[in-house]
């Protein structure tokens, strides 16, 4: 692709990203009301980060010329929907990789967090209480990783150090790894009996979509922690508040459903619950990975070779 009059839409300003080719002319859009110029003449539209879905798909049914759409996020599922009403050859990428270390991060931030009792001792300092106690450790803990892509395999190298009892990793179907097993989805039931930690770093689909139900949470020991940074659908919210107000589980969640989680809602208040707004991936790590992820894609485009974290090309 070397056409000199083809657009690339950008949520950053370009002079901001250095490395990017000059075959394009860049425009920046970040969500705003205004389009920056015609997207008829867009070829490559990188969509705005942590945009509502409305926004985001905003312009895709008047890019004609579109042949690359490229998220900066690891999930796609605001996307996918409308991206196969698309014409045939347009390439849906997503930022594999941008992500990782920063959501897994806030994995085991969440994880310690709530073993050891963080929540509670903020509030007591808002009340100037000294709430000394017996807390839990990660060590010699049993943590299942749900979803083993790449945060999941970031979440286990953040593990490594905590001395846990040992860490089973389930995907959607099972394969050997240099660190064991990844189990196949089907054994999944299996496994959730035998794990302290659950953490869920899987995609959004409709396999996936309600994975975590009453018959899931019934499965999980009784304390045991459920870690989310995956999605909130990937939870039946309502399944989750009925055992954490039995004070049978915990539960620490960077992502909700409904998401934002409104006022009022009894997830809020529930007993055993940390609630994050979906920071995952918003951290000072995010800019500087997003930037040189999408200098690699541009300049593949430009040279007319095969893009990395192609997820799908449309027919």
């Amino acid at each position: 692709m070397t056409s000199t009059t083809a657009d690339v839409w950008l949520p950053f300003p370009a002079d901001e990203i250095p490395g990017l080719p000059d075959a394009f002319r860049y425009r920046r859009w970040d969500g705003e009301d205004e389009f920056p110029a015609d997207p008829a003449d867009c070829v490559f539209y990188v969509t705005p980060y942590m945009k509502s879905q409305e926004v985001t798909l905003r312009p895709l049914a008047r890019m004609p010329r579109l042949r690359v759409v490229q998220t900066l996020t690891a999930g796609i599922d605001h996307v996918l929907g409308a991206v196969g009403d698309l014409h045939p050859g347009v390439s849906l990428c997503n930022a594999r990789g941008v992500h990782d270390a920063s959501t897994a991060e806030l994995a085991l931030t969440l994880t310690l967090a709530s073993l050891r009792g963080i929540p509670g001792m903020v509030r007591g300092q808002d009340g100037e209480e000294w709430r000394f106690g017996f807390y839990e450790a990660l060590a010699d803990k049993s943590v299942l990783i749900v979803g083993y892509g790449a945060v999941g395999e970031a979440v286990e190298d953040r593990l490594a150090p905590f001395e846990c009892a040992r860490v089973m990793r389930v995907a959607r179907s099972g394969r050997t790894t240099v660190r064991g097993p990844v189990h196949a989805l089907a054994q999944l039931p299996g496994l959730l009996p035998e794990a302290d930690v659950v953490i869920l770093c899987t995609p959004l689909t409709e396999g996936t979509r309600g994975l975590v139900d009453a018959g899931f949470l019934a499965r999980m020991k009784d304390g045991a922690l459920l870690v989310n940074v995956a999605r909130g659908p990937v939870v039946v919210t309502g399944d989750l508040v009925k055992e954490l107000q039995a004070g049978r589980l915990r539960a620490a969640l960077d992502v909700t459903d409904p998401e934002p989680l409104p006022a009022g809602h009894p997830l809020w208040h529930a007993p055993g619950v940390l609630i994050t707004p979906h920071v995952g991936g918003s951290s000072s790590a995010f800019e500087p990975r997003a930037k040189r992820l999408l200098v690699r894609q541009l300049t593949r485009f430009a040279a007319g070779d095969p893009l990395e974290n192609t997820v799908l090309i449309t027919r």
